[in-house]
Order: structure tokens, then C-alpha cells, then sequence
């Protein structure tokens, strides 16, 4: 831990801020925020290591969870609610827990990160075993919060991986698939809610995106089984009925609204 510098807290590249008119800045933003995708390419082989070794455990009925405080734990909490909708999956199949309850995700609670053992507790409520995964989340890697939650759910057995952007950090060494996305300091010197967060909400992106491809929730390039919770939504799915049987709009709209999802009225009338 000697050579463990936060490069989350060094100072930014740019200076003066509070000189630059509004292009300018927008445009310095911008430059930062150029730098994430390539940084995050450079973790691809630990994320794909993660949903390799997630998708058996998945498929087997496990689940994936993710703890976060802050925004890192908001952006875990965002990613998991979004699944139920995207891919049709119960909703406890992913789940996002923050530091501080789910409170904190619209205020701050002071002091929650600063507990090792809570995210532990938080996750015995939900039962958690050896089938799961977790995945910790913290820009600075230092969050007691986390690398608490990854210490002691790795030694029940569980898969563990943390999205970090300090290198060698605790929760980069406490984690069985450490996932470091080197984004540099931020343009606000240590606000890692712009291009850490950025860079964590993309490698998310990632890796529920093709988790759920890998165990059949897309079909093609379509979302087979999402929710049909709006017009838009069940537009969408219609129009895929039509790509895919050939059917009228208005034949795919009720063969839609008969079978409930895409996926089983593809399934009725290839059957």
C-alpha cells in the first residue's frame, strides 16, 4: 500500500475555473470527459472475467448485487432498477444497496460509508450465499463501506469484483476481480461524480448488458422480454413483431397484447 496514490484526489488539469466563460468550459469538460471510454476499454478483459464467471452462478438462480456509497452507490442502485423493465427479470435478481439506506440516495447520510461491517448486515437481510455475486463500487477504493462488504462476502464463498479508480487500492486488492478504469483527476479537483461516475456507469452498462444477453434476454439485437409498462413500449414491441413474422401492424399489436411479451408471441407462432 506505499505506492497507493488517489489519483481521484490529485489535482486537476485545469486551473482557474472561475476565469473561463461558458464555451470554455463546456469545452475543457468536454476534453475530460473524452478520456473515460478509452479508459474504460482498458478493463475490458476484467469485466468480461466478471461476467464469465457470473453467468453460470446466474444462470444457476444466483444473483448479482452491488454496494456503493454516494454516487457510486447511487449508479449501482440506477443500474439495477433498470433491469426488471429492460430485460423482463424479477426484480430481485439484481439489487443495489447504498450506504445509508435507500435515504441516502436522495440525501447524504453523514458517516454511513465509514462503517466496514454494515454492508454485510445490509446484504444477511436479503440472504445472501455462495451462489451470488457482489460487486463493490467506490471511486477512491478506500470506502470502508465496500471493502468491507467485499472482504467478508468473499470469504463466505461469493464472487467478488470492484470498480475503482485509484489503482492498487484497498477495494483493488480485497476484490477477486479488480476492475481499475484510470481516468486521471477530475476537472473539479476530487468531484468523481463526472468522469469516475461516468466511467462506472458505462462499466455497469457493461456488464448487465451482457450478462443478460448471455442467458437469452435478447434476441438478435432486440429486447425480447421488456416490460410492456408503456405505449411506447408496447409500440416498440409490436414493431419488432412485425420485423420478425411479417404480421400488420395491427395483427402484431394483438398477437402482442394476447401473449404479453415479444419473446412468447415469437415463440406462439414459430412454434
Amino acid at each position: 500500500m506505499s505506492d497507493f496514490i488517489k489519483i481521484t484526489e490529485q489535482p486537476s488539469l485545469h486551473d482557474n475555473l472561475e476565469q473561463l466563460e461558458v464555451p470554455e468550459l463546456l469545452d475543457r469538460i468536454n476534453q475530460e470527459d473524452q478520456k473515460v471510454a478509452l479508459a474504460v476499454r482498458e478493463t475490458l478483459p476484467a469485466i468480461g472475467a466478471l461476467v464469465e464467471a457470473m453467468e453460470p452462478r446466474f444462470l444457476s438462480g444466483g444473483r448479482l448485487f452491488y454496494i456503493g456509497a454516494g454516487t457510486s452507490g447511487r449508479l449501482g442502485i440506477l443500474d439495477a432498477s433498470e433491469i426488471p423493465p429492460t430485460y423482463g427479470m424479477p426484480h430481485d435478481r439484481v439489487i443495489g444497496l447504498i450506504a445509508g439506506g435507500d435515504r441516502a440516495i436522495r440525501k447524504a447520510v453523514e458517516h454511513a460509508e465509514d462503517d466496514p461491517e454494515q454492508a454485510w448486515k445490509d446484504l444477511i437481510t436479503h440472504e445472501i450465499n455462495e451462489m451470488d455475486t457482489l460487486v463493490g463500487i467506490a471511486a477512491s477504493g478506500t470506502t470502508p463501506y465496500v471493502v468491507g462488504g467485499i472482504q467478508m462476502a468473499r470469504e463466505a464463498g461469493l464472487l467478488t469484483a470492484g470498480i475503482t479508480n485509484n489503482p492498487g487500492s484497498p477495494l483493488a486488492l480485497t476484490a477477486e476481480i479488480p476492475i481499475e478504469i484510470r481516468v486521471g483527476p477530475e476537472f473539479v479537483t476530487g468531484s468523481t461524480r463526472m468522469k469516475s461516475g461516468t466511467s462506472q456507469k458505462l462499466a455497469l452498462n457493461m456488464i448487465t448488458t451482457a450478462l443478460m444477453i448471455r442467458i437469452g434476454r435478447v434476441r438478435g439485437n432486440k429486447m425480447v422480454h421488456m416490460q410492456l409498462s408503456n405505449n411506447k413500449l408496447i409500440d416498440r414491441g409490436t414493431r419488432y413483431l412485425v420485423e420478425h413474422l411479417g404480421l400488420s401492424y395491427e395483427k402484431a399489436g394483438e398477437a402482442l397484447a394476447r401473449y404479453g411479451s415479444v419473446q412468447k408471441a415469437l415463440e406462439a407462432y414459430n412454434s
